[in-house]
């Protein structure tokens, strides 16, 4: 089966170069896009083949996320917690540890199909996901990713492995682990972070990561109770244990948020072959502080930390931010948004070839080219501009409506499933 993208205007995602063409978009982990000058005649294409019309329509990559937690989708919403909570480690403690451990298979199973059909309306094929669900552990990366998989999206996924909830869940958190990677299945070896991590899970978890070849995905100093408590447990820093325990030698290891760092924590960083994920808006949200991320290095990525799946929200929350903070251009903040991508290919992940696009319809009152691109980008594109998506060479979003699942349906779910969970909290 080929896609053929009719009269479109394609954008380079790597050189933002504009070219009026005709399209062929192959299926498959291997697919490419091939530049047409004509498109074959009615007689010559496949039973299966389809044109769509591309006329006064941006044709460009899709978009991938860095860092999400699917298990908050039904969270929107929620009743308030018990106790207001006053800092961060509160906001854990009174919400979302709250929320985790009343999660059941059912509801992990709504959130990751609510948050695929978000994914993909939001022009977003590729997310690499944190999860937590402390008494729902066994067959939950499973689940998600098959949910993943049923719309369309390709994944990375982990489970939070931590030693906040006592041995069994952290014994049960290793084995969904080892078992969901023996599978065959692409992910991380996931750690919530330092202050719940003692170093017997931490020794185990970067052994298991070598042991599937990949890397450890993990909250690292997001906020200074985490910094407070390594220093007073092990009189060193977060970075600094990792770095002495040989986390920052898996070069497929992801570290999120990474803001409260002294200028040893930042060498280290930027000495290291890993990524880094930034989180503007849940920062923010949480009140944890912002930070400058140019001082880390090149490799970095944007996430949403569940907050939504809408990348091109994450990218301008990034822009605006980071112009106080760290003197941010527009350059800069798309050079973070297409990272991942970067961060894929190069330490050998599947699911995000040349066939995964976007058809943007976007009614810009100016013209738009490759020379102010960038001022498009971040202050005119959003996401009621992605009109259709091409995951895989296989077109799952059509005129804003998903086409692997019913929208409806899945909908209908969730909302069960958080009426369910709200009764629990």
């Amino acid at each position: 089966m080929t896609l053929y993208l009719k009269d479109a205007t394609y954008i380079d995602w790597k050189t933002l170069a504009f070219t009026s063409t005709h399209l062929a978009v192959s299926p498959g982990d291997d697919g490419r896009i091939q530049f047409l000058d004509a498109l074959p005649s009615a007689d010559d294409l496949g039973a299966d083949d389809k044109i769509l019309d591309c006329r006064q329509r941006l044709v460009t990559r899709a978009f991938g996320c860095g860092h999400h937690h699917i298990y908050s989708a039904l969270a929107r919403g929620m009743p308030a917690p018990a106790k207001i909570p006053h800092d961060f480690l509160e906001i854990l403690q009174y919400i979302w540890w709250h929320l985790d451990k009343s999660l059941n298979t059912d509801m992990i199973e709504a959130s990751a199909l609510v948050s695929a059909l978000y994914c993909a309306k939001n022009g977003v094929t590729f997310v690499i996901d944190h999860h937590a669900s402390p008494f729902a552990i066994d067959d939950s990366l499973e689940t998600i990713a098959r949910a993943f998989d049923r719309v369309g999206i390709s994944h990375l996924l982990c489970y939070e492995i931590s030693d906040r909830d006592g041995e069994g869940p952290k014994e049960k958190g290793l084995q969904e682990t080892d078992t969901f990677l023996s599978s065959g299945r692409q992910g991380h070896v996931g750690l919530h972070a330092s202050f719940t991590v003692g170093d017997d899970l931490l020794k185990r978890a970067i052994d298991l990561a070598y042991k599937h070849n990949t890397g450890l995905h993990v909250h690292v100093a997001e906020d200074a109770v985490d910094q407070d408590a390594c220093l007073k447990k092990y009189n060193k820093r977060v970075v600094e244990r990792y770095a002495d325990a040989g986390a920052l030698e898996l070069s497929k290891s992801i570290f999120s948020h990474c803001i409260h760092l002294d200028e040893k924590e930042k060498q280290l960083l930027r000495e290291a072959d890993i990524y880094i994920v930034q989180n503007t808006e849940s920062n923010l949200n949480n009140n944890v502080g912002v930070t400058n991320y140019r001082e880390l290095g090149e490799n970095i990525i944007l996430g949403t930390d569940g907050m939504h799946s809408d990348m091109l929200r994450s990218a301008k929350a990034a822009f605006l931010t980071g112009q106080a903070t760290e003197g941010l251009g527009m350059d800069t903040v798309y050079s973070r948004f297409r990272k991942v991508h970067d961060y894929i290919r190069d330490n050998g992940f599947s699911g995000d070839g040349d066939n995964h696009l976007v058809i943007l319809d976007y009614d810009s009152p100016t013209d738009i080219d490759a020379g102010n691109f960038l001022g498009h980008f971040v202050y005119g594109l959003d996401a009621r501009h992605v009109e259709s998506v091409i995951a895989g060479g296989r077109l799952i979003v059509e005129n804003r409506r998903l086409l692997t699942v019913a929208e409806d349906e899945i909908l209908a779910y969730s909302r069960e499933m958080g009426r369910q969970l709200w009764e629990k909290l």
